[in-house]
């Protein structure tokens, strides 16, 4: 019961340290709305291996879990438009919304990430 707890209050210290005004959190439909009218910059946050497995059309690859990503990031992306990131299942994709945020980057999470995407039946792309 303690590990559920902390499990828990984990997830939420999460959720709340990625709620800020930079940041918006919206379901597949939202996103793939926001890729048609807003023509987002989409960031794929996880491995490079993952994303082989096929992305999201127009995404690239930075995976949040190496050291460079803020730096990677800050070079290929626009402050003038919104940015789309994900990754399997929205954990990581939180991480790098909290650093891009820092950076004074609009960003629009993808909740339930790739595992979402696909399961309401909607395009991905491999190489």
């Amino acid at each position: 019961m303690k590990n559920i707890f902390l499990a828990l209050v984990g997830a939420l210290a999460s959720f709340t340290s990625c709620n800020n005004q930079y940041v918006t959190t919206v379901d597949a439909d939202q996103f793939e709305q926001m890729m048609k009218s807003q023509k987002i910059q989409i960031i794929d946050a996880r491995t490079a291996e993952e994303y082989a497995d096929g992305f999201i059309p127009t995404a690239v690859n930075i995976d949040v879990n190496k050291s460079d990503f803020k730096a990677k990031a800050e070079a290929f992306l626009s402050k003038d438009k919104p940015v789309g990131i994900y990754c399997r299942s929205g954990r990581r994709s939180l991480k790098g919304a909290q650093i891009l945020s820092e950076s004074k980057y609009k960003i629009i999470n993808l909740r339930g990430g790739i595992l979402e995407w696909t399961g309401k039946g909607k395009t991905i792309e491999k190489r």
